[in-house]
């Protein structure tokens, strides 16, 4: 397992990181609790979870993922891990988070906080993230920007001024994004810089062979920025795995959950799914871990994200670290994004 320093902190994160977002719906604390043991035994140091989880949300199960991961934490060497989880933004209409989704103000992220500390039983987060902005952004699949919808928003500085105060209570580390925009990575670099405010270590956004729209404008703003990528969703919900090829994959998240994975459900997706599933085929691997390692290839990538419903399907994630690609599979891969750029962006 390769370690990889987050932007500026003194993070030296897992190339993989164990996401949790189904720890609570598809996934009991027995087997929450076998993944993050197993993760760790195979050099896992690096954690993610938020407080809205598990995904497809409710007012059932919030808050439940970060439960699980406290009752597995509260016993381990916490000094050795790292945890990361996020504050949810406003516009989702979640009436369960914090009595609805709310600005990213002084008194939410103050409650969020707390409340995600009690949760996972600790005294402090590692990387405490933005789960989606503030203001207004195209997201989940969404390409356009229509200015009819910008509305009122906290200042980034304003947000950063908070994320200040909680890091000198000692409640939190650093801080980072997540579903942001090139413009949004410069703007908060930016004003951290000019006010001498925490500056974002990272940000998490999907990266997958089925979107690589952080090849252009956001590689160039985190080379510049030194802000690196959480890649979530390396397997595109599935499909890079090639189990929708042929039918519905029982107990899948698809198939499970109505309306859900919607991004992935466009045009081109199933031709360039298939044609990467061949490469994986050709070059005796499994079409999970060629997509893994490509996303591992990328320069921008300091952790891949991965989530597992099953133990196997874990241990069949965590050996993608031992694939490392050779510049003929990886011309083979750019050839099948030439025919089907981004189908699923």
């Amino acid at each position: 397992m390769q370690y990889n320093q987050l932007g500026n902190s003194d993070l030296k994160v897992s190339e993989i990181c164990l996401g949790t977002m189904t720890y609570g719906q598809q996934n009991t604390i027995e087997e929450a609790h076998k993944q993050l043991n197993y993760a760790i035994d195979q050099g896992v140091n690096f954690i993610d979870a938020a407080e809205m989880y598990p995904v497809p949300t409710s007012a059932e199960t919030y808050g439940l993922t970060e439960t699980y991961i406290g009752e597995w934490l509260k016993n381990q060497q916490r000094d050795q891990l790292i945890v990361a989880t996020k504050i949810a933004g406003p516009g989702r209409g979640f009436k369960w988070v914090r009595g609805g989704a709310k600005a990213i103000d002084r008194n939410n992220i103050k409650q969020a906080v707390d409340d995600s500390l009690k949760r996972l039983q600790t005294a402090y987060i590692d990387l405490y993230q933005i789960h989606w902005p503030d203001r207004y952004v195209p997201r989940f699949g969404q390409t356009v920007f229509d200015p009819i919808q910008v509305g009122e928003t906290v200042p980034i500085a304003e947000q950063l001024e908070v994320f200040a105060d909680v890091i000198k209570a000692g409640k939190i580390r650093y801080i980072g994004l997540s579903n942001e925009t090139p413009w949004g990575v410069v703007q908060f670099s930016h004003a951290a810089k000019q006010l001498g405010l925490p500056k974002v270590v990272c940000i998490q956004n999907a990266y997958n062979l089925l979107n690589r729209f952080f090849d252009g404008a956001f590689a160039k703003a985190v080379y510049y920025e030194n802000i690196p990528l959480l890649a979530y969703s390396p397997l595109g919900f599935g499909f890079l795995t090639g189990k929708y090829i042929n039918s519905k994959a029982e107990k899948a998240r698809v198939t499970l959950f109505e309306n859900f994975g919607q991004r992935y459900l466009k045009p081109n997706v199933s031709k360039a799914v298939a044609a990467y599933v061949e490469i994986a085929k050709r070059h005796q691997l499994s079409p999970a871990q060629l997509a893994l390692a490509f996303v591992q290839s990328r320069w921008f990538v300091a952790s891949t994200i991965i989530g597992a419903t099953t133990l196997e399907q874990l241990k069949e994630n965590l050996e993608s670290i031992n694939v490392v690609l050779n510049k003929n599979i990886l011309a083979e891969l750019d050839a099948v994004h030439t025919q089907f750029p981004n189908p699923a962006p």
